[in-house]
C-alpha cells in the first residue's frame, strides 16, 4: 500500500529552492515581467540527473520560505509561482504559468497566477478559484499557428 505522505526534499533541492527565492522575488519589480518568465521558463541543456523532487514537497518547501521572509521576498501567488515554475522547468517539468483576473463580489479586479500541468492546475489549493479568472498571460506561450 502506497503511503499519501510526502517524499523528503533532496538538500540539493532545498538550496535550489532557497536560492531561486531569494533571487526571483525582487526580480519581478525590477525588470520585464515577460523576459523574466522566458528565462525562468527555459528548460535545462540536457536532461536532468535522477527523477528530481517530489513536486509537492517542492511546493511545500517553497511555500514555507516565502511566508517566512520578509517584503519584497514575502509570499505572493505570483511570486511563489515564478519560482516554482523556474524549479519545476529546471526538473524538466512540462509546466505552464498562467496568469487571470476576474471580479470580485463587490466588482474589484483581482488578479492571481498559478501553474498547469495537463491542462490542469497544478499544485493549487483546492480554495483558489482559478476556473473563474480570465486568463491574460500564460508562459511559454502558446506556438501560433501558421496559416
Amino acid at each position: 500500500m502506497r503511503s499519501s505522505l510526502p517524499l523528503p526534499l533532496p538538500v540539493t533541492w532545498r538550496l535550489r529552492a532557497a536560492v531561486a527565492a531569494a533571487v526571483i522575488p525582487p526580480l519581478l519589480s525590477l525588470t520585464s515581467f515577460a523576459r523574466l518568465a522566458a528565462r525562468l521558463g527555459r528548460a535545462p541543456r540536457r536532461a536532468p540527473a535522477g527523477a528530481g523532487p517530489d513536486d509537492a514537497s517542492l511546493a511545500r518547501w517553497v511555500d514555507g520560505l516565502l511566508r517566512r521572509l520578509p517584503r519584497p521576498w514575502r509570499r505572493t501567488c505570483l511570486k511563489r509561482v515564478a519560482v516554482l515554475y523556474h524549479l519545476l522547468r529546471r526538473a524538466g517539468r512540462p509546466v505552464e504559468m498562467w496568469i487571470g483576473v476576474r471580479r470580485d463580489p463587490a466588482g474589484a479586479l483581482v488578479a492571481h497566477a498559478w501553474l498547469m500541468r495537463d491542462g490542469a492546475p497544478y499544485l493549487e489549493s483546492a480554495s483558489d478559484p482559478v476556473p473563474l479568472h480570465a486568463v491574460i498571460a500564460r508562459f511559454p506561450q502558446p506556438a501560433t499557428p501558421t496559416v
